[in-house]
């Protein structure tokens, strides 16, 4: 005799009983030595002696059945194979349809019993693991991953960034470029009476017509190629350069044009790393002079300079004040100055004067306290005409305003929003949501 083994449990799936014919039901007899296929005796028949053909009574058999546990000792094997099944059937999650049909778990025990054995399990979690990085690895050369793009930015219409953009229309994706190139075409027809001096005019015209079309695909794809679309997000990168590196990149920006987007990045790379290396020549040389020989001496060199030049400077003091001591404003200007200066909580730090809106484009538009926002928080009035419209006409729109939907739109330093936000609230431009 032999162990018990497992054996699907249906009694569809088997053969009948080979002596009465009768579907079998566990457990049941399996013939060892004969076969296949497969010669299998119901008990009743086997405890008869039942012989056919080739079969003795007395060959070694296996009892086949699933009444043992193999995952838990409360389940038994049939159960495993039972739960799977209606899983299979029911769809995972519909634990109260599994338990109806296996009809000896409650849903309960059923939920708890597959997520510990067939989820949770670190067996089957390593297999399918292994399954995962295989179908990866076979895969990894065909696969196209995605990566989703910026949402382009939506200026209002007619705002600063708008022009800026040149008109960008992101519903459509296109510029408000040479709107106007059909107008030419609109009245233009083409008959059999034409003359061939009125015909070649029309063709004239129709030509024409083609080259503005195609110096508006090339504007665009100049644009899209360098990434000009989202401007601030240009911007800010531009930032990250030197001073001198921005005036170049400035400079040069007209041969972008001429140049692909690599090469001219590539270019402006190079220059803001000659720039860097020419820096640091200087400073080794500064250094060489004053004969440092290492970085350690340096580091003191440096902070001794800065002591030196702050001294410096409140030595000058005295002769700033006798410049100005003829012209009352210049000296009160100066004094508030360094009023500041001594107010700062860090000692060479100082806060920023306020900003000067002396012709600046947009200042006529805005009232007394607006020009006052604006120079306290040196924000021009142009952008802060754009922000403004920005946040009433959401607030327009939702009923309401809260502190993080303003910074959502606003995307600058948190707290001049947070000052252009208390300031609109405090005037009744909009309302807290």
């Amino acid at each position: 005799r032999r162990f018990p083994v497992p054996c699907p449990g249906d009694p569809f799936d088997k053969p009948p009983c080979r002596g009465c014919s009768s579907y079998l039901t566990e457990p049941y007899v399996k013939c060892a030595e004969c076969g296949p296929p497969p010669f299998l005796l119901c008990l009743q028949c086997f405890t008869r002696g039942f012989e056919y053909k080739k079969h003795q009574s007395d060959h070694t058999y296996e009892i086949m059945t699933s009444d043992f546990p193999v995952l838990d000792p409360n389940w038994t094997a049939q159960e495993e194979m039972s739960l799977l099944e209606a899983v299979m059937d029911c769809g995972f999650g519909n634990w109260q349809d599994v338990a109806n049909q296996m009809c000896t778990k409650s849903k309960e025990e059923c939920e708890k019993h597959y997520m510990k054995h067939f989820i949770n399990n670190p067996l089957f979690a390593s297999t399918l693991l292994k399954l995962k990085q295989a179908e990866e690895a076979q895969h990894h050369e065909t696969a196209i991953p995605f990566h989703s793009a910026d949402d382009p930015p939506r200026p209002t219409f007619d705002s600063l960034l708008s022009r800026d953009m040149a008109g960008y229309m992101p519903a459509r994706a296109d510029f408000e470029f040479d709107n106007y190139a059909e107008w030419d075409l609109r009245d233009i027809d083409f008959v059999e009476d034409d003359s061939d001096i009125l015909h070649a005019l029309k063709i004239a015209v129709v030509d024409i017509y083609h080259s503005r079309l195609k110096e508006r695909q090339r504007r665009k794809k100049i644009i899209r190629d360098h990434g000009l679309i989202n401007l601030r997000k240009f911007q800010i990168l531009e930032r990250r350069y030197p001073k001198e590196v921005q005036e170049l990149y400035e400079t040069m920006r007209r041969f972008a044009r001429i140049l692909g987007p690599l090469e001219h990045d590539k270019f402006i790379e190079s220059h803001a790393l000659e720039f860097e290396l020419r820096r640091e020549i200087k400073r080794l040389q500064e250094y060489r002079a004053a004969g440092i020989t290492n970085f350690c001496s340096a580091r003191t060199y440096e902070h001794l300079k800065k002591s030196r030049d702050e001294e410096r400077l409140k030595r000058t003091m005295l002769s700033e004040v006798l410049q100005y001591i003829q012209d009352s404003s210049a000296c009160q200007q100066w004094l508030s100055r360094q009023a500041d200066i001594f107010s700062s909580p860090c000692p060479g730090r100082r806060s920023a004067p306020p900003l000067n809106l002396t012709g600046l484009p947009g200042t006529e538009k805005l009232n007394e306290k607006e020009k006052e926002l604006c120079q306290m928080v040196r924000l021009v009035p142009g952008a802060y005409l754009e922000y403004k419209a920005a946040l009433v006409n959401e607030c327009n729109k939702q009923g309401g305003l809260r502190l993080a939907q303003a910074r959502a739109l606003i995307k600058i330093d948190v707290n001049k929003t947070r000052k252009i936000y208390d300031f609109l609230i405090r005037e009744g431009y909009i309302t807290k949501a």
